[in-house]
């Protein structure tokens, strides 16, 4: 496979990647289980519980494993043919999914400041409009 088409699959394979690890990390559809695990993150007095469930609620943690998952799925190798290969380009898609998911999150960010902004502006042309009716 060429250079050219590695770098292709590698931004095309980091979408589906970030979408799982956000999903499972932020979205309201997975919060019941997330809440469990964070719960379990933070008081299993065993370590190695305390570290898996930290997993799931970390988007960066939790990107590693989507990444190995996609990598054995589409067996993906950037740059050499071998496990060097798999290796380079795990870490380049982990790397490449955290900057779609800070992308999305500042997106959202954004949307949500302006939906505020909206609401308030919609709020003061209600009030104007009532003191132009009572008047």
């Amino acid at each position: 496979m060429s250079l050219g088409i590695q770098v292709l699959w590698l931004f095309l394979l980091a979408i589906p990647i970030a979408s799982i690890a956000w999903t499972v990390t932020h979205e309201e559809v997975f919060r019941e289980p997330r809440d469990y695990c964070v719960r379990q993150s933070e008081s299993n007095p065993r370590l190695f519980f305390r570290k898996f469930f930290f997993l799931f609620t970390c988007e960066f943690c939790f990107s590693h494993y989507v990444a190995i998952f996609f990598l054995w799925l589409t067996r993906y190798k950037l740059l050499f043919p071998d496990w060097r290969g798999y290796l380079i380009g795990g870490f380049a898609l982990v790397w490449i999914a955290n900057q779609y998911m800070s992308l999305y999150a500042h997106l959202r960010l954004d949307i949500r400041r302006e939906r505020i902004e909206i609401k308030d502006v919609e709020h003061e042309v209600k009030k104007k409009e009532e003191k132009l009716k009572a008047a």
